[in-house]
């Protein structure tokens, strides 16, 4: 399209008006030179039949004057504007209005020939060389008993006709150029409306195709051109976005690995250059235990994470009864708890709850809550799990009363690896994604999941499933 559209429209515009000029110039010319003609010969036609069945016919019966006739033949040629002829069947001349009468002085049509029209009633020449121009000759014959005692014949200069035919094609050149001058609205129209938005979009593409997807551009319309517009920019944004999370997600990881990586370099290093003495490798060693661990965790995440969104997360949906299943995460704390002096508080509606869901998948996310609400818990603090019923879901509610999440933070919390500043301070082995995988497993099972968080209060996550009436276990 670029630099090539605009003059084709342009240049198709230009031959349109060029071609139109010529149609007119030589196919209207013709067809309406033969039109008048045609219309012209019919008129004259008509009135050498009138005179051919009056004045002529009494003429031919000796019933009026020469003199009369050419009298009236006279004003006819004046009103007519063309030459009147009576003459024999021989060719011999009668009268001529564009002539006086001269008895004494025969004037003879040489090779007459009244059969010259053919099946017409006119004919196109010099006449028999009686005229040096392009005359339009029309004839009747004047009958007597059935016999045809001569003919009236019209003669009209085909220069007349012409002039009347330009005068009709002046008209057509005018109303032509007017129409070629409003069509430049079609051209303005495709400019403002078409040709201008598709070059911002052009000019758009180019610069997204170089890398730059931060590029702003608008197109105020509301057609498809103006829609196009606005899918590519908001394509341009996700790509910028995602481009965005692509680097975040490589520092964070990057950041997550070089710590413990760094830490049981320097560990190991250390312990075999002497600077850590033997007596204390064990307890070294064990923190490069807990860091390997910790680099563990992380790349099960990831794979986690990467396969959830590649292929999809596959559900091994169950009717399982959720109030035993929170019952036995929680069990699962009990020594983390009772090392912080922390208590967790059961409401659960009802002895039995059954829900139709992956049970290990939200006994993971369960897992994940509970232990995001501990590390982050205060000691002697009480963490609650509640759970409620509306409208055939089951509500369930992780609640604890520790740090809280920063309200700027709030909708981050989803994000792979986030972290707070404060989060970090509290929780050196977490690898920042564990809301991340809870978030993707409860969107798998069409549900939604939500936190409520003040900061220096507490936060409390709530996430939904889809309540059964099955009363057992699958």
């Amino acid at each position: 399209m670029r630099k090539t559209l605009y003059l084709k429209f342009v240049l198709g515009y230009i031959i349109f008006g060029f071609f139109g000029f010529i149609v007119v110039a030589t196919f209207v010319s013709s067809m309406t030179l033969e039109h008048i003609k045609r219309e012209k010969a019919d008129s004259l036609y008509k009135e050498a039949t009138l005179i051919a069945n009056t004045y002529a016919s009494d003429l031919y019966n000796s019933e009026t004057s020469l003199d009369t006739v050419k009298s009236q033949l006279d004003a006819l040629d004046t009103y007519l504007s063309a030459t009147i002829w009576i003459i024999n069947p021989s060719g011999r001349m009668i009268l001529d209005s564009s002539a006086p009468v001269d008895v004494a002085n025969e004037v003879v049509i040489k090779n007459f020939d009244a059969t010259v029209t053919a099946a017409s009633y006119y004919t196109v020449g010099t006449f028999f060389d009686t005229f040096n121009n392009e005359t339009l000759s029309v004839f009747a014959p004047i009958t007597s008993n059935f016999k045809v005692k001569g003919y009236v014949v019209i003669h009209m200069p085909m220069s007349y006709i012409r002039a009347s035919s330009d005068s009709l094609l002046n008209i057509s050149y005018i109303m032509l150029i007017i129409l070629f001058l409003l069509s430049l609205i079609i051209l303005i129209f495709f400019t403002e409306m078409v040709y201008l938005p598709l070059r911002k979009i052009t000019e758009a593409t180019e610069q997204y195709a170089s890398g730059n997807m931060h590029y702003e551009f608008q197109v105020d319309s509301e057609d498809e051109i103006g829609y196009l517009a606005a899918t590519l920019s908001y394509m341009a944004s996700e790509i910028a976005r995602s481009e965005d999370d692509q680097k975040k997600f490589v520092a964070n990881v990057s950041h997550d690995f070089r710590s413990p990586l760094t830490s049981i370099k320097g560990y190991l290093e250390a312990m075999l250059d002497g600077t850590i003495p033997p007596e204390m490798h064990e307890k070294y060693l064990n923190i490069v235990l807990n860091e390997t661990d910790r680099l563990h965790k992380l790349t099960n995440g990831l794979l986690a994470l990467n396969n959830l969104n590649t292929k999809g997360m596959l559900l091994d949906r169950t009717n399982f009864e959720l109030n035993r299943i929170i019952r036995n995460t929680a069990a699962s704390f009990e020594g983390t708890c009772r090392s912080k002096t922390i208590a967790i508080e059961l409401v659960l509606t009802g002895d039995t709850m059954y829900v139709n869901a992956d049970m290990g998948k939200i006994q993971q996310v369960l897992y994940n809550l509970l232990d995001n609400a501990i590390k982050f818990s205060h000691h002697d603090s009480v963490i609650k799990i509640e759970t409620n019923i509306k409208n055939n879901k089951v509500f369930v509610s992780v609640k604890d009363s520790g740090i809280g999440i920063p309200k700027e933070d709030l909708k981050l919390v989803w994000d792979r690896f986030y972290k707070s500043d404060s989060s970090r301070g509290k929780d050196k082995k977490g690898t920042g994604l564990g809301l991340s995988i809870t978030k993707e497993i409860i969107h798998a099972h069409g549900e939604h999941i939500n936190v409520i968080s003040t900061q220096g209060v507490g936060s409390e996550f709530i996430f939904s499933l889809a309540k059964t009436n099955v009363d057992d276990e699958d």
